[in-house]
Formats: C-alpha cells, structure tokens, sequence
C-alpha cells in the first residue's frame, strides 16, 4: 500500500500527442521467462480478439522487476516516460506503482486482490478514474486450497508460503487462518521474497516438521515455480498451489482461477481501451472458472493415493 504515496507529484499531462501505433506498457513483477509461458500468450489472443497485433498494429514495451517489488515504480514511472497509450498490470503490487505512477494513462490490471476494498477502483461497474481490469479473487481461494490439502493429509502439520510485500497476503493469510480455525488446526507461516529466502522457508519447514505446504498466488512464487516445485520434492513434502503451471511443472495440486481466461480478458479490455473505450465506464470482470488440478504422477512419487472422493472434484487429472 506505500506505493500509492507518490501518486500526486507522479500524474503527467492528461493530454498526451497520438501515436501512429498504439503502444501497450507491460508491467510486470516477474520476469520474461514466467511471462511467457501463460500470461502473455493470453494476453495476446485477447488483443488479437479485439482487433491488435503486437508487431503489426501495436507495440508493446516490456518492463520486468524480476521478483523486486521495489523495482515497480521506477519501471512505473519509466512507462509514463514513454508516453504508452496503456499499462497493463499483473498482480496487484504493479496495479498499484501504475496507479502511482499516472492518473491520465489507462492502466488494465490482473489481480487477486478486491480491487474495491484494497481502494483500486471504486466499483466493478464504475471503476471510476483511469483503471478498470479483470479480478481473480485469489484471496478469497485460500480457504478452499486449506481445505483440500488438508483433506488429503489430516495427519499433517501445515505450513503456509507467503510473499510479506505484496497486498494480496494479508486478506489471504486471514482467510487461511479462518480455514484453519475451523478445522482446529495452527499452520505455520513461512514468509519469503527472494529465492534465497524460499530455500529458507522450507529449511524452517522441514525443522518445524511441517507435513504440508499450501502456497500462496503471489506473482513472484509463479515466477519461481520451478524451485518451489523443486524443493517441495526434495522434501517430500505435499503441496497446493493457486495455480495449473504448478501441477504442469510437477506440482501435486492446484485451486485457483484459469490464469488464460483471465489475461485474455485482460487483452479485451486493453484492446476496447485502444478503441475508444473509457476505463472509467469499463466494468470490471471477475473470472468466475476455477480449476482444481492434481498430478497423480506427483502423488505417486510423494507415496500418496489421491482418494476417489478428491479425483471426482478435479477438472483435470494429469497422469
């Protein structure tokens, strides 16, 4: 929430000259390599729907922080700099250094924060101001994937991965513990922010003789799928993400909203701004289809059997 601070002195001239090629700014905390693996194919097949072309009719600047939050409102401010016709924003950390940023340039963000209660946007019909987007509540999941791990190890101490500076943490790690109260269960909450730190987490995790990992969407976790999938098989340790690319790379579980579907409406939206449309008077989708994956491969390796009554819930079964 501290990068909203600068959003007075940061706001350029609402009146910026037209571009020949409209120009998109990508904001984004992770890095080109996690980018491209979900998110910017979305993306461009939305744009695509709505009539842009990255190469053809459109440019699109790259800006990436590489798992440093704090890199977020100088590549901000670079973007406004550059005079882009639009900011798009995955995760809600870059939502807000756009926000920061400029109040004249539309910003198109991804997030599984309330963009209403977090003080984003003032509704999901009238977002007001110059941001709307597509909200994939997240936060409001984190119960769910609780529950389901616990489901199928009831024995097991849990524990919980967190990103500390990202807004999305504190609504999810409270709905965490009310999913854990309920169950009468006290998980232990691991926090990390560098990939040093995640090697750290699961050294406490194994010293705490926690059983179970549930993981939190932090952008910057889906940045470092590959090590936390990596270390949660070196520790034998059963584990729920938020989200599919986890389970593809050889995760156990995933709960949580279709990542594509999203940014391919985040792609709409950015193009029917490009179009005319107004942020302001742009409402703000909510993406309603939530998948739960397993990897019975996973399962398998872990020395776990994946009862009948959790494989009749899956969308999909990866063998």
């Amino acid at each position: 929430m501290l990068l909203l601070a600068g959003a007075a002195v940061a706001s350029p001239s609402s009146s910026y000259p037209q571009q020949p090629t409209p120009v998109i700014g990508w904001l984004s905390v992770g890095s080109a390599a996690s980018d491209k693996g979900v998110r910017l194919p979305a993306l461009h097949r939305g744009l695509n729907e709505a009539g842009y072309r990255e190469g053809k009719n459109l440019t699109i600047e790259y800006r990436w922080a590489e798992g440093e939050y704090d890199r977020l409102p100088g590549l901000a401010a670079d973007l406004v700099r550059r005079r882009v016709n639009v900011i798009v924003t995955p995760g809600a950390p870059p939502a807000f250094a756009a926000k920061a940023a400029t109040s004249a340039i539309p910003i198109v963000f991804n997030q599984g924060l309330d963009p209403v209660q977090s003080g984003l946007i003032a509704s999901f019909n009238r977002p007001g101001g110059n941001i709307t987007g597509v909200a994939v509540m997240t936060a409001e999941l984190a119960g769910k994937k609780l529950d389901l791990m616990h489901e199928l190890v009831p024995k097991a101490v849990l524990a919980l991965l967190v990103h500390s500076a990202n807004p999305v943490t504190e609504p999810e790690t409270s709905n965490l513990h009310a999913a854990a109260r309920a169950l009468g269960l006290q998980p232990h909450v691991l926090q990390a922010s560098t990939p040093r730190e995640i090697d750290g987490a699961f050294e406490t995790l194994v010293e705490r003789r926690a059983g179970a990992l549930v993981v939190s969407g932090d952008p910057f976790f889906t940045n470092q799928a590959d090590q936390i999938v990596g270390l949660a098989a070196r520790h034998r340790v059963p584990t729920i993400y938020s989200y599919r690319q986890f389970v593809a790379a050889g995760g156990l579980m995933s709960y949580g909203p279709d990542l594509a579907d999203a940014y391919r409406l985040v792609g709409i939206h950015t193009g029917k701004i490009l179009n005319g449309a107004s942020p302001a008077d742009l409402p703000v989708e909510q993406v309603v289809k939530v998948e739960f994956v397993i990897n019975v491969n996973t399962a398998k390796t872990l020395g776990l059997t994946i009862p009948q009554t959790i494989l009749a819930r899956a969308d999909d079964v990866i063998e």
